[in-house]
């Protein structure tokens, strides 16, 4: 018996306590963000599963964990001797969790779950696909902490103050802003528990979760005042005073429920009930009012001129960065000095770290040589770590949270000499990632009707990916942020002019490699005709593609173009900022027209 299985064997055993037939366990926090602390990481702690997506079930006898395409493999190898199936999310002959519990369970049982880790609408919809079975559901089922003794701490690390120098607008104006849509829609107040938002509206950050700079908070809205509930460890008197003259008071994070509970029956609130947790929506019961796409969404996602100049700067460290880390890369493949896709992640830590305003990483660096590229969320560690030999394919997908912004770059390089499979699989890509990179589309055009774009050029050759071709990213804030998206399934989120977003389809062939080629693009105003008004993409990220997996003879002449005009820009802004010959002489020859 591994430790997961005992670890199961006492979650069970607490589940036939409480009366639970079945038990949901989601990768979840009661902020329903998608990066967890350590302290939320319940699922990973009972299964073994590390990936950031993926939710377990376990019943009196059985034990499975639902994920998506981006980590099959890595799950498939982390939940072996468990005795925890793999579901494939997303596959067609993949039940979701409602279906395969109604399968397996007789009428009468009760599943559990804890409501701080759903959300309303996920509660009732669950509450009556199951009662349809007959099956309850008891949406406050919550033992870990009897199980997990060494659990960690609720985080403390101190909040800090993100200058409005880098933000572009004051914390008060923004509350202003929020406060003004909630009351034009009949609400007296805003409840904010995505970490994101409360972290974007006060301009604060801090480091509870990893490489993802927000404070473990609610924050309510109310008409004249602010509420910050938070660990008061976790203030300064800098920090107090700061929010006091934003008009924000601070109280315990634990506080949230009672004071929810304690507002005026006639009180209307203003919540996102997709986003926000069913146990604090039912305290709220009819004072609440569903806002959709939170105010704070909106406009967190579009970048101020300030936002954009600071993302424009940071891009350009971060891009003179990685020509410092490849060329040494590069230098230590030459002298045949052993190198580990652990030590690429290193050397990108290296000199990302050295440049002005680094605050951490955005993400765990994925570098994945030959066949671990064809895992999408691959993060080596000791024991799966690869070596690098001058041959193959290499897919190095990082980023850094900077104080004036966040980057996420991904990149494809050949340690050898290409074959032919090799370029024409990476060109395939790169006619997509082009496509994209230039569309022009009506304003109002969701993401999901420009998903084709990045995708045509696979499906023509019977190949495609399962992952999204594009995320909205944060400034010094999460590097998956939405509304909007761009993939295949239908996301209601337009397209806004001054939001930041990923372009980066793939190609991953289990076993041999896998290809990703990835660039941040702002959304700009195009032009405007009598038609309407047309958007399109400012390519943001400044870093040569590799030159040699270009197959020019399946590209067309305005896709050769613009490589080259890419290439040349990446070489005009990135020169003043390297400081060798050495390294001038690199971007040259990197960024010459193919």
């Amino acid at each position: 018996m591994n430790t997961y299985t005992e670890r199961l064997a006492a979650f069970r055993a607490e589940m036939k306590a409480a009366g639970v037939d079945a038990a949901i366990v989601p990768q979840a926090d009661p902020h329903l963000g998608e990066y967890l602390a350590s302290h939320w990481q319940v699922r990973r702690w009972l299964s073994g599963f590390t990936g950031s997506a993926g939710d377990l079930v376990v019943t009196a006898d059985k034990a499975a964990l639902w994920t998506d395409s981006r980590y099959f493999l890595q799950a498939a190898r982390q939940l072996e001797g468990s005795g925890i199936e793999l579901m494939k999310d997303g596959l067609a002959e993949t039940p979701d969790i409602i279906t395969w519990l109604c399968t397996v369970l007789p009428a009468g049982s009760t599943v559990g779950l804890d409501g701080m880790l759903f959300t309303m609408p996920q509660v009732e919809d669950m509450a009556a696909r199951l009662a349809a079975k007959g099956i309850k559901l008891d949406s406050r089922f919550d033992v870990i902490d009897r199980l997990w003794l060494d659990r960690p701490a609720l985080p403390d690390g101190k909040i800090f103050i993100h200058d409005e120098k880098y933000a572009g607008e004051s914390a008060r104006d923004k509350m202003a802003k929020i406060m003004a849509e909630a009351g034009a829609a009949g609400a007296q107040a805003v409840l904010m528990t995505a970490l994101d938002e409360i972290a974007w509206t006060l301009n604060i950050r801090c480091d509870d979760v990893k490489h993802t700079p927000v404070a473990t908070a609610f924050l309510f809205l109310g008409d004249g005042a602010a509420t910050l509930f938070i660990d008061p460890a976790k203030l300064t008197d800098e920090t107090v005073a700061y929010l006091a003259s934003q008009g924000v008071e601070t109280r315990g994070y634990g506080d949230i429920k009672a004071f929810l509970a304690a507002l005026p029956a006639d009180e209307t609130v203003m919540a996102d009930t997709s986003k926000s947790s069913a146990a604090l929506i039912e305290i709220l019961g009819d004072r609440v009012k569903d806002s959709g796409i939170t105010t704070a969404a909106r406009l967190k996602s579009v970048k101020n001129p300030t936002q954009i100049a600071g993302v424009h700067a940071a891009m350009v460290r971060d891009g003179a960065a990685l020509v410092k880390a490849f060329m040494e890369l590069e230098d230590r493949m030459a002298k045949g000095i052993p190198t580990t896709e652990i030590d690429v992640a290193d050397l990108l830590h290296k000199y990302r770290s050295r440049g002005e305003n680094y605050f951490d990483e955005s993400f765990g660096t994925i570098a994945g040589y030959g066949p671990h590229g064809a895992i999408v969320h691959y993060e080596a560690d000791e024991e799966s770590k690869a070596t690098l030999r001058p041959e193959g394919l290499l897919l190095v997908d990082s980023g850094a949270q900077y104080l004036d912004g966040t980057t996420d770059i991904t990149r494809t390089i050949c340690l050898g000499t290409p074959t032919a499979d090799e370029r024409r699989d990476f060109t395939l890509v790169m006619k997509g990632h082009i496509a994209l990179a230039t569309s022009v589309f009506p304003e109002g055009t969701r993401g999901a009707q420009l998903n084709v774009l990045a995708e045509q050029y696979l499906w023509k050759n019977g190949l495609c990916y399962l992952h999204g071709t594009g995320h909205g990213v944060g400034f010094f804030l999460s590097v998956h942020e939405g509304p909007h998206s761009i993939r295949l399934n239908w996301v209601d989120a337009p397209m806004l002019a001054g939001s930041i977003t990923s372009d980066e389809p793939g190609l991953y062939r289990e076993g041999v490699h896998g290809i990703r080629c990835e660039n941040l693009v702002l959304c700009t105003e195009k032009k405007t005709s009598e038609f309407g008004r047309f958007l399109g993409f400012e390519v943001l990220t400044m870093f040569p593609f590799d030159r040699a997996l270009f197959d020019k003879s399946i590209m067309t002449a305005e896709e050769i173009e613009w490589v080259n005009n890419y290439h040349a820009t990446v070489y005009e802004r990135l020169l003043p900022a390297l400081t060798t010959p050495a390294e001038k002489e690199w971007l040259a020859e990197h960024t010459k027209a193919l």
